[in-house]
């Protein structure tokens, strides 16, 4: 059986991360941080832009800042049907 990760990969889906700043509501003048990582869809990041709208929703610590890095794992080169089969003593 395949992974979920590994089909998604497939699909087109690379590894996103987020590096989250957020102020603290009881002391708006700290800073916190929060990384969070998925596999999301580049460029528009349906995923991350679901989990920042859950954030606002139903989070305390308003958004500072959000800064995005994201990477395809399976490349197009990469990736290819093999029919044959390999034996090793």
């Amino acid at each position: 059986m395949v992974s979920k990760e590994f089909r998604q990969q497939i699909e087109g889906y690379g590894l996103t991360t987020a590096h989250i700043l957020y102020r603290i509501p009881d002391h708006p003048g700290v800073l916190q941080t929060f990384v969070w990582q998925e596999y999301d869809l580049a460029p528009r990041f349906p995923v991350l832009t679901g989990f920042l709208e859950f954030w606002k929703r139903e989070l305390d610590g308003p958004l500072h800042s959000v800064r995005v890095a994201h990477s395809r794992l399976i490349k197009p080169a990469e990736f290819r049907a093999v029919n044959g089969v390999l034996t090793l003593h």
